[in-house]
């Protein structure tokens, strides 16, 4: 039996803040409409009210106001005082710093430019068959099965696939909740259209699920520092573990039938694998291998990923990508007591393998100028806080 692993929600230094009064008004206006917005559903989840809507579907992703008494700009709970929403949104205002405080109880110096980490490693399953299923090297699914087995967790909200019209997996990525081995299995391995994870709370809740898992991309993996920082309450006390995956952008659904179909004749239906490693590389399930060009693809970018500025998944307790030149492990950043002390009885356990992040330099150096190039996309007029330490633009 392993000894109680401490949550961040329980080691959260804690510091006397002001009246927070912000509200839908001033999410609709600052974030939903102004191309900051990455349908994250932090808010959707957040309300007590059930007045915030969402749709799962291509060129939506976005979410909206229900209520029809104050038109889709305002809100009627939020002008009595209700702030959930603007609460849980880790992209309004100082939402980096907010989050690292909580976390790390500072804020991330210049030349942290892929945020606060405690250590860097390459890591990969040990199971063979968690190895092959999962991508680069299976490390989440075998965080997620072993938090499972070990009571630390009892479910995880992570990315399922749709089944298509043949009763075959598609590729319309979904949220789900997995409660077993299976089910994680089920849901390994990227996708790279965008799934709001976070939707799969509400089914959670109603299943009495209490200590729960959150994998997701690193606008996913903020809202739960956001939330214990700007004490939203219950909604954000079932998250016991982050796990955040290294992301540049995710695409529209619409990109497979708009041009992998219409000029490359893939069907979504008959893929089998995908990876981006420099190129979108595509595995069919008749075994043909191709390759898109990567520049191909960008007209279907998110509008909420053009301007992200967070590469590496900066406020999860572990970050995960398959980049770098030993492309059959995981580059994984440690970056809270608890990410380290779950890797640490991992590897006891014998559960994983691991290399120093140094085998892999070039790795490490990716990340870096991602990262960089990630805050980059952070406009100007919005809080300064995510382009802290890009370099000063000559006069």
């Amino acid at each position: 039996m392993y000894p109680r692993i401490m949550t961040n929600v329980e080691t959260a230094p804690k510091e006397k803040k002001g009246r927070w009064t912000f509200q839908w008004k001033e999410l609709y206006d600052e974030v939903i409409t102004s191309g900051l917005c990455t349908g994250c559903a932090g808010c959707v989840i957040a309300c007590p009210h059930d007045v915030i809507g969402y749709k799962h579907e291509p060129g939506q992703y976005k979410p909206f106001h229900l209520e029809e008494e104050l038109g889709i700009s305002n809100c009627l709970h939020g002008e009595k005082g209700c702030t959930s929403c603007t609460r849980a949104c880790p992209r309004f205002r100082d939402w980096e710093t907010e989050a690292d405080q909580h976390l790390f109880g500072r804020i991330r110096e210049d030349e942290e430019i892929a945020g606060i980490y405690k250590a860097i490693l390459l890591v990969r399953a040990s199971d063979d068959f968690v190895y092959d299923i999962g991508q680069d090297g299976g490390l989440v699914s075998s965080i997620l099965i072993w938090c499972l087995e070990n009571e630390i967790i009892d479910g995880a909200l992570v990315s399922g696939l749709e089944g298509s019209e043949g009763g075959d997996a598609g590729w319309k990525a979904i949220p789900m909740v997995a409660t077993n081995r299976d089910e994680v299995l089920a849901g390994a391995g990227s996708r790279y259209t965008y799934s709001a994870n976070t939707m799969a709370y509400p089914e959670a809740k109603e299943r009495g699920l209490s200590k729960l898992a959150l994998v997701g991309m690193s606008c996913q993996t903020s809202i739960a520092p956001v939330m214990w920082n700007r004490k939203i309450g219950k909604v954000g006390k079932p998250i016991k573990l982050n796990i955040g995956l290294l992301c540049s952008k995710s695409f529209d659904d619409a990109m497979f039938d708009e041009l992998f179909w219409v000029k490359y004749g893939l069907h979504k239906d008959e893929i089998s694998k995908m990876n981006i490693k420099g190129v979108f590389q595509v595995w069919m399930k008749n075994g043909d291998y191709h390759e898109i060009n990567l520049k191909e693809c960008h007209a279907w970018t998110r509008e909420g990923c053009n301007h992200c500025p967070d590469f590496a998944a900066e406020h999860a307790d572990i970050s995960t990508g398959g980049i770098g030149e030993l492309t059959d492990w995981t580059l994984t950043v440690i970056r809270t007591d608890l990410g380290r002390a779950i890797i640490e009885a991992m590897i006891k356990d014998g559960v994983i393998e691991t290399r120093p992040g140094d085998d892999d330099p070039g790795a490490i150096a990716l990340m870096q100028k991602l990262a960089q190039k990630s805050r980059t996309r952070w406009p100007e007029w919005a809080n300064e806080s995510p382009r802290l330490g890009l370099p000063t633009k000559k006069q």
